[in-house]
């Protein structure tokens, strides 16, 4: 078991739940109107952290902004000026995530993790495949990610400082294997999980699900994010799916739907697309089936707390397997809205 280290409102590590991370796609100078609603449907969701690039110091009150707004606690994401990590800690930010191989001299490292460790605030150290240091030695990539971070560790230990996450990633699937795998037989300081630059949503899906799955199922990793060459939403959505069906992650919205046939008498492909993300957003402990022929529908209706199914012109919803109402398509999904907001155990 890994040591625990705190996170702003939450911890990691130790006996504490896999965190679920995502990280923001909008520059902070482009910051959106609807920002905050946003944050809380990807809370609601199930997102426990998530992280912002701050490039410009120029961009202090804004990160200020995003620290008071969100739901969750917020991660800077630090690379080469060190002084950009030195401001986003005025923000009081829960964590900073910094390569020290890119920050420049060790004296600058020291002087983040020395400011750190008297405001109580985390560190990542992010290693990537694509930003490690030149060696000599005959060694694979993992290891070599595995010792840099041992070594920069080492320099956060001589200061005293323990609140320190570690994420080892590249966008080979087995390298980001290995290098967990390995760092956590030679440390329990907790890691944080993922495939970089993992690509769309299927082959970033496979890629990562294959790798997190595993280490998880080996009680390695503590935190894990998706890298999705897509919406964040889909990045928080697919971390919570792997969690939940490993186990490890109880509650939430858990939809069962049919895939197309020849037999659909309703168009559950296109009524998921529409109700997908308002069901997510509620949050709410439920199992919900959406179906589209008489075959599996009233089947799968019987298993799950709520569900819709098409029958030709007719759209029934089912509550505890049993029809409730039936409903015209066009008020299909404001029903199975409302039914899930009433919903109770």
């Amino acid at each position: 078991m890994s040591r625990k280290v705190d996170i702003g409102s939450i911890s990691i590590g130790g006996d504490s739940p896999i965190a679920v991370q995502t990280m923001y796609d909008i520059p902070l100078s482009q910051l959106e109107e609807g920002f905050e609603a946003r944050m809380h449907v990807l809370k609601g969701m199930g997102c426990d952290i998530i992280r912002f690039s701050y490039p410009h110091i120029a961009e202090h009150d804004v990160l200020c902004k995003v620290v008071d707004l969100c739901p969750m606690p917020v991660v800077a994401d630090i690379h080469f000026d060190w002084r950009n990590a030195m401001d986003a800690m005025d923000c009081k930010v829960a964590k900073i995530r910094i390569n020290p191989g890119n920050i420049g001299a060790k004296w600058k490292t020291q002087e983040i993790v020395k400011k750190a460790k008297d405001m109580g605030i985390a560190i990542r150290i992010g290693l990537n495949s694509g930003s490690l240091p030149k060696t000599e030695r005959n060694i694979s990539m993992s290891e070599l990610m595995v010792d840099t971070a041992l070594e920069y560790i080492s320099w956060f230990e001589e200061l005293g400082f323990y609140n320190t996450v570690v994420s080892l990633k590249a966008s080979d699937s087995q390298t980001s294997y290995e290098a967990a795998r390995l760092f956590a037989s030679k440390s329990d300081y907790p890691l944080h999980l993922g495939v970089t630059e993992a690509g769309g949503v299927v082959p970033s899906c496979v890629r990562t699900t294959w790798t997190l799955g595993r280490l998880l199922s080996q009680g390695i990793g503590s935190t894990i994010r998706y890298s999705i060459t897509g919406s964040i939403e889909n990045e928080v959505y697919a971390g919570v799916e792997l969690l939940r069906t490993l186990g490890l992650r109880n509650g939430g919205v858990r939809i069962v739907s049919c895939p197309m046939c020849g037999r659909k008498s309703f168009d559950s492909q296109g009524f998921l697309k529409d109700v997908e993300a308002s069901l997510l957003a509620t949050g709410k402990n439920v199992t919900v089936a959406i179906m589209g022929c008489q075959v599996n529908g009233p089947g799968e209706a019987k298993g799950a707390d709520l569900a819709v199914t098409g029958i030709g012109s007719k759209v029934y919803l089912y509550r505890n397997g049993e029809i409730c109402k039936e409903v015209e398509a066009s008020k299909a999904k404001d029903e199975l809205l409302r039914a899930v907001e009433e919903f109770e155990r």
